[in-house]
């Protein structure tokens, strides 16, 4: 949600650089690359924790499986979690020790990445602490689980090296980098998910892949992978750059070199095991169901199911429910818990508190269409599209999409039910529709504009990096010269407007003033579109040429982003005053206008934070 945007906004430059010419990253007209390597990494290093925590789940599933018992210390693995998440975000400047920065800054990412150990270590130790206090059943997946554990700590291990500035001084862009990269993504998330797979094989096709063949796989595999990397360690000290194929003999690493290729062969046999492997499993008789004994929830499910997933919601009580709550795999096949029956025919399950699973309404789910496939074909061709200048194609492609979500909505989401409440048996009733804070629709409007929020970040961040890195910003002159503050200001104050009667609408929606509600509506898409005429109006009137200088490409680039959530805006109004004259929206289904209220929250931050930088910062925007 927060690592990803970044990177989107530093993609936005590159593509502006690369199709318009605009200067991100040009050092003759004021750009500079440096912001690219930030925009990465902001990214980058909380991603390598990201694409981690599939294979902590994976453990976290299969060690209590294996050990048959609780996983020890289980808020400490949480905590553990969530340190890791809060940790590496403050270390992203460990990839740019070599680009001369400050001391400062060196010290203290060369502290946060030191410190990003500690939760990682606590997470091992909880996995070995569960083996050492169960009842351990050497099965395949475990053993992909370990063998995955050693290598990463490894790389954990050299990780905490290259986290100490003067040791990456004589390390960067090495072959050490190499290993320390591989020992931690293959250790740390390709073979766990090759213990994932044979551990959840069962449950996705009712068939057990081959214990003989996987755990040959894994040693394939794990020798493979060890002969590879580890002399990349001893190469890339020696000096053996990264990105380079040819090197003098004199260097000495050409015995090195050769273990690495045939470690990457040996590596390459194991993964073909595992391909050989699944290819047979259509053959293979069936397995029981929960082949593991797991004690956890999705081990309910079985592949033979008809079109449900399971016969009824469950109550737990437990995080190993299986285990611990009597005859509890009966009792849901025999539909004694929760929505044991679709009496309308529906799609349905329940929507809970977050805290302390309180059922807060049955939701209605999608059938099965293809509104989502054609959507996701029309937005893939504005991408590919454009990438290859065909703008046309890509802005039919564009108006398409468009089409195609607003079809979508209409006749899938906020649906009016037949009646108000539904009981969910066990004396429970809770409503078939909820809007605002309680909503589902509310909460994916809010963090998706927590996510846009993060992109639109990054792109202020170019802005002030640029400010900081010039004497002069803005430069001044033909071409160069701010958008003054009037057409900012005047763009702030009719987006204001809008955002004020988008909120005021809810309110008189509530009340039942239907037609006040519909009225303002209008007027705040209609605010939307002039604030799109006036944003674009300060840099056109003062001449602002985006291709002289990286000043006047920001500037452009904050506008448009802006601007374009203006019409973002202005159709999500007029989707919802289009909702409730076709009677789609009442006073008391009124979950359009209060999602669309949000976009507005976050629009008119948008606009704060954009017009006050070009217009006022620095110096009135002259």
């Amino acid at each position: 949600l927060f690592a990803f945007p970044p990177l989107i906004a530093g993609d936005i430059l590159f593509e502006m650089e690369r199709l318009l010419g605009w200067p991100f990253f040009d050092a003759a007209k004021g750009g500079d690359a440096i912001l690219w390597q930030h925009l990465f990494w902001i990214f980058g290093h909380p991603e390598v924790y990201i694409v981690f925590l599939p294979s902590i789940a994976l453990f976290a599933m299969m060690v209590p499986t294996f050990a048959q018992r609780h996983l020890l210390g289980y808020p400490w693995i949480v905590l553990a979690a969530v340190g890791t998440a809060f940790l590496s975000f403050g270390l992203w400047v460990h990839h740019m020790f070599t680009t001369g920065l400050p001391k400062i800054s060196l010290a203290f990412f060369s502290a946060a990445s030191e410190a990003v150990a500690i939760p990682t270590g606590i997470q091992i130790f909880v996995f070995i602490a569960t083996m050492w206090a169960g009842r351990v059943t050497w099965s395949t997946p475990l053993l992909y689980a370990f063998g995955s554990i050693a290598i990463f700590v490894v790389g954990g291990l050299t990780g905490v090296m290259v986290a100490i500035a003067p040791f990456d001084w004589q390390a960067h862009d090495t072959y050490f980098i190499v290993a320390h990269l591989h020992y931690v993504l293959i250790g740390g998330t390709l073979i766990p998910l090759m213990g994932g797979l044979y551990y959840y094989w069962p449950l996705i096709t009712g068939k057990k892949l081959s214990d003989r063949i996987g755990r040959t796989a894994f040693w394939f595999q794990f020798v493979g992978a060890n002969l590879t990397f580890f002399p990349m360690h001893f190469s890339g000290l020696m000096g053996m750059p990264r990105r380079v194929f040819t090197y003098p003999a004199e260097l000495g690493v050409g015995g090195l070199n050769m273990a690495s290729t045939i470690g990457s062969y040996v590596f390459a046999v194991g993964v073909l095991l595992v391909c050989v492997d699944l290819a047979r499993s259509p053959w293979r008789q069936k397995s029981p169901r929960n082949p593991w004994n797991a004690g956890t929830l999705e081990w309910l499910a079985h592949p033979d199911d008809e079109d449900w997933g399971i016969r009824s919601v469950p109550l737990i009580t437990s995080r190993y429910p299986i285990w611990d709550q009597k005859n509890f795999v009966r009792n849901v096949d025999e539909g004694r818990f929760f929505l044991p029956d679709a009496q309308e025919g529906r799609r349905e399950t329940i929507i809970t508190s977050v805290l302390d699973a309180r059922p807060v309404q049955v939701i209605r789910l999608g059938t099965p269409s293809a509104k989502p496939m054609v959507t996701a074909v029309a937005l893939g061709s504005v991408f590919i599209l454009t990438t290859y200048h065909l703008y046309w194609a890509a802005l039919a492609g564009a108006v398409a999409t468009l089409a195609m979500v607003l079809w979508w909505l209409w006749t899938g989401t906020a649906e009016i039910p037949e009646k108000e409440e539904k009981s969910i048996g066990h004396g429970l009733t809770v409503p078939l529709y909820c809007s605002g804070g309680s909503s589902a629709g509310w909460w994916a409007m809010f963090i998706t504009m927590m996510a846009d929020a993060t992109a639109f970040s990054g792109l202020v961040f170019g802005y002030y990096f640029f400010w900081t890195r010039h004497d002069d910003f803005p430069p001044g002159g033909p071409g160069l010269d701010g958008p003054g503050a009037f057409w900012p200001m005047v763009a702030l104050a009719v987006t204001l407007a809008s955002w004020v009667m988008t909120v005021v609408a809810r309110e008189l929606n509530a009340r039942g003033a239907e037609g006040a509600a519909r009225g303002l509506l209008g007027a705040g898409a209609i605010a939307s579109l002039a604030a799109i005429g006036a944003g674009l109006a300060g840099p056109m009137t003062t001449g602002l040429e985006p291709s002289l200088h990286v000043y006047p490409a920001i500037v452009w680039t904050l506008v448009i982003w802006t601007v374009a959530h203006n019409g973002v805006g202005a159709i999500m109004q007029l989707y919802t005053l289009a909702r409730s004259i076709a009677g789609r929206m009442t006073p008391r289904y009124d979950a359009d206008v209060r999602n669309i209220t949000v976009y507005h929250h976050f629009m008119a931050l948008t606009a704060i934070v954009t017009y006050a930088t070009i217009g006022l910062f620095p110096g009135a925007g002259s």
